[in-house]
């Protein structure tokens, strides 16, 4: 992860997830225009490929959408796909507001300019020049050109949803320290045609690092515990910790390609059903050969030793100082 990224994911998602960031509120800098031409006039369009992505990828509506939460996949209820509304407060201890990026003209984004939509993607500034709050746009700075363009044409194609939805009042501190940081450079685009990279490449738009990757006191991510889960996870689905996905031994180094496919598939290694906060109902549509390149990224990662188990009863971890099953074999 580079250093830049990892600065944005720190101080962007943990406030995400209700930290305090303790800086002193100084003077806002203004984001400069970009100077090329808007994304989607100077990438390749592919319907198809902008809905894979919002649906199966980035899973944009899984939170500008509202879900059943009577449904074993925590599906997005129809009809309100891109409608935004608040988070469940049990979820975020923070208020958070999704935004209604529907079409609609009156409460959606059926005003905004296709620039706008791809800067709020990529650099984290909303159509009135907020810094958003809750967007894990961290991660979405690595989107390929062509996916960007094809991502908001999509969104543009989905039907319109009258819904009012009022913006999430961001702490100013937050504004302040985050907002110099969305002018940041962007990442060298991606080689596709490469496995390790292309999975990667996923891995980042769907954020899979976030949920994995334990944060200390002050929401930020402890050091060398890239990916090595722990991570609390709680709502109505219960209380559930994020997995280790390293290939560490407390992790998933018993996984071979077609075992990674049928969890992400299914929700199933086998054994016990995976708990539906893995989300692993909208993973489920990607292609073969995503599910492969992810799946080989992984295996590239720094083993990290960090057991944890959902079953077992909680114990007290040394580790990412929470408690969790096997949190004393730590």
């Amino acid at each position: 992860m580079d250093e830049t990224v990892r600065k944005l994911a720190l101080v962007g998602l943990a406030l995400f997830l209700g930290a305090a960031l303790g800086c002193a509120p100084g003077e806002a800098p203004s984001v400069e225009p970009e100077e090329e031409p808007p994304v989607a006039e100077a990438a390749p369009i592919s319907l198809e490929r902008g809905e894979y992505l919002a649906k199966n990828v980035m899973i944009c509506f899984a939170c500008h959408g509202e879900i059943d939460y009577d449904s074993p996949t925590l599906a997005v209820v129809a009809g309100t796909e891109g409608s935004g509304g608040p988070f469940p407060d049990e979820v975020i201890p923070y208020p958070i507001n999704v935004p209604n990026i529907t079409p609609d003209e009156e409460t959606g984004a059926g005003t905004w300019t296709d620039e706008q939509i791809e800067r709020a993607i990529r650099h984290g500034i909303g159509y009135d020049d907020r810094v958003l709050f809750g967007m894990p746009w961290p991660f979405y700075r690595s989107i390929t050109d062509p996916d960007l363009a094809s991502l908001v044409a999509y969104l543009r194609s989905i039907p319109a949803v009258h819904k009012e939805v009022p913006p999430t009042p961001a702490p100013p501190p937050f504004q302040d320290m985050v907002r110099p940081l969305t002018t940041a450079p962007l990442p060298p685009a991606p080689d596709l045609s490469d496995p390790v990279q292309r999975g990667e490449y996923l891995v980042a738009l769907a954020v899979c690092r976030d949920c994995h990757t334990p944060i200390d006191e002050k929401g930020e991510y402890i050091p060398g515990m890239d990916f090595a889960g722990g991570r609390p996870l709680v709502g109505r689905w219960g209380r559930v910790h994020s997995a280790n996905l390293t290939p560490d031994p407390s992790g998933i180094p018993h996984y071979n390609e077609d075992l990674f496919l049928q969890v992400m598939r299914t929700g199933n290694p086998g054994g016990r059903q995976l708990n539906p906060i893995m989300l692993w109902g909208y993973f489920r549509g990607m292609t073969d050969e995503d599910l492969k390149a992810i799946f080989a990224y992984l295996q590239t990662l720094q083993p990290v030793r960090h057991n944890v188990d959902n079953i077992q009863p909680p114990t007290y971890c040394k580790v990412c100082r929470q408690e969790h099953g096997l949190g004393d074999r730590n």
